[in-house]
């Protein structure tokens, strides 16, 4: 996509009011409507024949949440706290990389966003505006590292994100390298000159496409940037190099998660990459109850990521032991369809949904949803 398509995104973008969205479907249409094909794919696909990416879906509407009654919900209230620091919402916005490929501002849309709505931002690596502009926004930002070829790198960059001001690090630990996506690799998606990952010196450009046959360049440059020698190793040697908040995502076997905990890791995502790594990988939500209960009584909080998309999954999460969700995608449809506005209505709804749910289900605040009793259909 080059500059001038871009333009045109924006354009057709302004003609879409957030404040008409009432679901996350709805901004998933409108974002849309606006996006070229190949961007869709990139932010939409999975990898493989994308089975892990149904399954994510499939796993949560599987989870049916038996309400409480004759309780006093007059005073709802959905505030709780994530490593320790106080948020309006259990939840975080997921890191994804490249986000001026749907906006001109990016991720400094999305995290302003985040901080109007009380919520961290997690930063990705392949972020393409820099971790200090995003700190500079007020929000909470959260760093996400992916372990780099170099490893002293991996470290200069989490010494960056300190001085910016980050609240966290939050490694990613399931991508030795790029799963095979399909969509791109058909599309041979490469980043339009105005988009770069400002952490890093080069980004994935045409250059890295190869002059026949599918490729996506994104693939190329990933495995030539990251190291595929990830280990608990390194996982202690940053726990002892960073004085944040460390968080693994991408931890679906208990064994793991416990393995995290005894490193001295903070939390854990139980995540399968909203299924652009592994395709078969079980679903998070299928993994989620057994890590939890791996890590009952450790000082470990433990995350959901992929497949969220409504309230009502937010509070299914927490039904299941998490302490809050990750949202990725839901992020990218708002920010399509209307910049910082955008963002800020996908998390208005889903705060208003979660807080319907919430009450609904007999739950005055946070922790009485991690009480109530769950049933798997089907």
């Amino acid at each position: 996509m080059d500059s001038t398509s871009a333009e045109a995104t924006t354009a057709r973008a302004a003609h879409a009011d957030p404040a008409h969205a009432l679901c996350l479907a709805d901004v998933e249409r409108a974002a849309a409507a606006v996006l070229p094909a190949e961007v869709r794919d990139f932010i939409s696909g999975g990898s493989g024949a994308e089975t892990t990416l149904d399954a994510n879906r499939a796993a949560l509407d599987r989870v049916r949440l038996v309400p409480r009654v004759l309780r006093d919900v007059s005073r709802c209230t959905t505030r709780t706290t994530l490593l320790g620091h106080p948020v309006r919402l259990p939840l975080a916005i997921a890191p994804v990389a490249y986000q001026r490929l749907v906006h001109p501002e990016g991720e400094l849309a999305a995290a302003r966003a985040a901080g109007a709505a009380g919520v961290p931002f997690i930063v990705s690596t392949l972020s393409s505006v820099p971790v200090e502009r995003l700190t500079a926004t007020g929000a909470a930002v959260w760093f996400q590292l992916y372990w780099l070829r170099e490893p002293g790198r991996s470290l200069d960059l989490v010494a960056r994100a300190e001085d910016a001001g980050a609240q966290a690090v939050v490694l990613t630990v399931d991508v030795p390298w790029m799963g095979r996506r399909l969509r791109d690799m058909h599309n041979r998606f490469a980043l339009p000159d105005h988009v770069r990952a400002a952490h890093l010196a080069t980004g994935p450009t045409r250059a890295h496409q190869a002059p026949d046959g599918a490729v996506s360049a994104l693939a190329v440059h990933t495995d030539a940037a990251f190291s595929s020698a990830l280990t608990w190793s390194s996982v202690a040697a940053l726990r002892e190099r960073t004085r944040l908040p460390l968080v693994l995502k991408g931890v679906l076997a208990a064994e793991d998660a416990v393995r995290a905990a005894e490193c001295g890791v903070d939390a854990v995502v139980v995540s399968n990459h909203g299924g652009r790594q592994l395709d078969g990988a079980v679903p998070s939500a299928d993994a989620l109850p057994e890590v939890v209960s791996a890590l009952a009584g450790r000082r470990c909080e433990v995350l959901l990521d992929s497949g969220v998309r409504s309230g009502t999954d937010i509070l299914r999460a927490l039904a299941l032991g998490a302490r809050g969700v990750l949202v990725g995608r839901p992020a990218l449809w708002g920010l399509a369809m209307g910049g910082e506005a955008g963002v800020r209505r996908v998390l208005a709804l889903l705060a208003e949904e979660f807080g319907d749910a919430l009450g609904l289900a007999g739950c005055a605040d946070v922790s009485a949803a991690g009480e109530l009793r769950t049933v798997r259909h089907g």
